[in-house]
Protein backbone atom coordinates (compact mmCIF):
# COMPACT_ATOMS: atom_id res chain seq x y z
CA UNK A 1 0.00 0.00 0.00
CA UNK A 2 1.39 3.39 -0.84
CA UNK A 3 1.51 6.25 1.59
CA UNK A 4 -1.29 8.22 -0.09
CA UNK A 5 -3.71 5.28 0.14
CA UNK A 6 -2.77 4.68 3.75
CA UNK A 7 -3.26 8.32 4.70
CA UNK A 8 -6.67 8.42 3.04
CA UNK A 9 -7.83 5.31 4.95
CA UNK A 10 -6.77 6.48 8.42
CA UNK A 11 -9.51 9.13 8.82
CA UNK A 12 -12.15 6.64 7.68
CA UNK A 13 -10.95 4.10 10.24
CA UNK A 14 -11.18 6.72 12.99
CA UNK A 15 -14.63 8.01 12.01
CA UNK A 16 -16.37 4.68 11.32
CA UNK A 17 -17.03 3.70 14.97
CA UNK A 18 -18.61 7.08 15.68
CA UNK A 19 -20.84 6.84 12.63
CA UNK A 20 -22.02 3.34 13.43
CA UNK A 21 -22.50 4.02 17.14
CA UNK A 22 -20.64 0.79 17.96
CA UNK A 23 -17.20 0.18 19.36
CA UNK A 24 -15.00 -2.37 17.66
CA UNK A 25 -13.38 -3.67 20.84
CA UNK A 26 -15.90 -5.93 22.52
CA UNK A 27 -18.74 -4.32 20.57
CA UNK A 28 -19.71 -2.03 23.44
CA UNK A 29 -22.24 0.56 22.34
CA UNK A 30 -21.03 4.13 22.48
CA UNK A 31 -23.23 6.16 24.80
CA UNK A 32 -25.35 8.94 23.42
CA UNK A 33 -27.89 10.71 25.62
CA UNK A 34 -30.93 8.48 25.90
CA UNK A 35 -29.67 5.12 24.66
CA UNK A 36 -28.47 3.67 27.97
CA UNK A 37 -31.30 5.39 29.82
CA UNK A 38 -33.83 3.61 27.59
CA UNK A 39 -32.36 0.24 28.59
CA UNK A 40 -32.23 1.29 32.24
CA UNK A 41 -35.87 2.43 32.16
CA UNK A 42 -36.81 -0.90 30.56
CA UNK A 43 -35.32 -2.65 33.61
CA UNK A 44 -32.36 -4.12 31.75
CA UNK A 45 -28.98 -4.88 33.29
CA UNK A 46 -26.53 -2.23 32.10
CA UNK A 47 -22.78 -1.84 32.53
CA UNK A 48 -21.52 1.68 31.93
CA UNK A 49 -17.81 2.13 31.24
CA UNK A 50 -16.81 5.76 31.86
CA UNK A 51 -13.64 6.05 29.78
CA UNK A 52 -11.52 8.24 27.55
CA UNK A 53 -9.51 7.18 24.55
CA UNK A 54 -6.29 8.61 26.02
CA UNK A 55 -6.52 6.94 29.47
CA UNK A 56 -4.29 3.87 30.01
CA UNK A 57 -6.38 2.72 32.99
CA UNK A 58 -9.52 2.89 30.85
CA UNK A 59 -7.81 0.87 28.12
CA UNK A 60 -6.72 -1.77 30.64
CA UNK A 61 -10.27 -2.03 32.00
CA UNK A 62 -11.58 -2.36 28.44
CA UNK A 63 -9.18 -5.20 27.67
CA UNK A 64 -10.31 -7.06 30.80
CA UNK A 65 -14.00 -6.55 29.93
CA UNK A 66 -13.39 -7.74 26.36
CA UNK A 67 -11.51 -10.81 27.56
CA UNK A 68 -14.20 -11.76 30.06
CA UNK A 69 -16.93 -11.31 27.47
CA UNK A 70 -15.01 -13.46 24.98
CA UNK A 71 -14.64 -16.23 27.58
CA UNK A 72 -18.29 -16.21 28.69
CA UNK A 73 -21.04 -15.45 26.12
CA UNK A 74 -23.61 -15.25 28.93
CA UNK A 75 -22.35 -11.74 29.72
CA UNK A 76 -23.52 -10.51 26.32
CA UNK A 77 -26.90 -12.21 26.71
CA UNK A 78 -27.60 -10.69 30.10
CA UNK A 79 -25.85 -7.31 30.11
CA UNK A 80 -26.03 -4.25 27.85
CA UNK A 81 -22.55 -2.70 27.67
CA UNK A 82 -22.08 1.04 27.08
CA UNK A 83 -18.93 3.13 26.76
CA UNK A 84 -19.48 6.65 28.09
CA UNK A 85 -16.85 9.08 26.78
CA UNK A 86 -15.82 11.05 29.86
CA UNK A 87 -14.46 13.90 27.73
CA UNK A 88 -17.95 14.41 26.27
CA UNK A 89 -20.24 13.42 29.14
CA UNK A 90 -18.45 14.25 32.40
CA UNK A 91 -21.01 16.97 33.11
CA UNK A 92 -24.00 15.08 31.73
CA UNK A 93 -27.18 14.31 33.62
CA UNK A 94 -26.22 10.61 33.56
CA UNK A 95 -22.82 11.21 35.19
CA UNK A 96 -24.30 13.58 37.75
CA UNK A 97 -27.28 11.35 38.60
CA UNK A 98 -24.95 8.38 39.13
CA UNK A 99 -22.40 10.52 41.00
CA UNK A 100 -19.55 9.34 38.80
CA UNK A 101 -16.52 11.31 40.00
CA UNK A 102 -14.04 10.58 37.21
CA UNK A 103 -13.09 8.43 34.24
CA UNK A 104 -12.02 4.79 34.76
CA UNK A 105 -15.30 4.00 36.53
CA UNK A 106 -17.45 0.98 35.74
CA UNK A 107 -21.05 1.07 36.97
CA UNK A 108 -23.41 -1.91 36.84
CA UNK A 109 -27.13 -1.19 37.13
CA UNK A 110 -30.33 -3.18 37.31
CA UNK A 111 -32.66 -0.67 35.75
CA UNK A 112 -31.80 2.45 37.72
CA UNK A 113 -30.64 0.52 40.80
CA UNK A 114 -26.89 0.40 41.44
CA UNK A 115 -25.52 -3.17 41.53
CA UNK A 116 -21.90 -2.18 42.07
CA UNK A 117 -18.93 -0.17 40.88
CA UNK A 118 -15.27 -0.52 40.05
CA UNK A 119 -13.28 2.70 40.36
CA UNK A 120 -9.79 2.95 38.84
CA UNK A 121 -9.22 -0.78 39.29
CA UNK A 122 -7.92 -2.88 36.43
CA UNK A 123 -7.74 -6.24 38.18
CA UNK A 124 -9.51 -9.06 36.41
CA UNK A 125 -10.90 -10.31 39.74
CA UNK A 126 -12.61 -6.99 40.57
CA UNK A 127 -14.08 -6.48 37.12
CA UNK A 128 -15.20 -10.12 36.91
CA UNK A 129 -16.88 -9.80 40.32
CA UNK A 130 -18.81 -6.75 39.09
CA UNK A 131 -19.81 -8.45 35.84
CA UNK A 132 -20.80 -11.63 37.70
CA UNK A 133 -22.95 -9.61 40.11
CA UNK A 134 -24.65 -7.94 37.14
CA UNK A 135 -25.15 -11.29 35.41
CA UNK A 136 -26.62 -12.72 38.62
CA UNK A 137 -29.19 -9.91 38.65
CA UNK A 138 -30.02 -10.66 35.01
CA UNK A 139 -30.82 -14.26 35.86
CA UNK A 140 -32.85 -13.40 38.96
Amino acid sequence: MNRRSFLSLVPAALVLPALTGRAFAGDRTFYTPGNAEADMDAGKIVLLDFWTNWCPTCAAQGRVIDGLRASNPAYDKGIAFYRVDWDLYADSKLSKDLKVPRRSVLVALNGRKDIGRVVVDTSKASIKALMDAALGQAKA
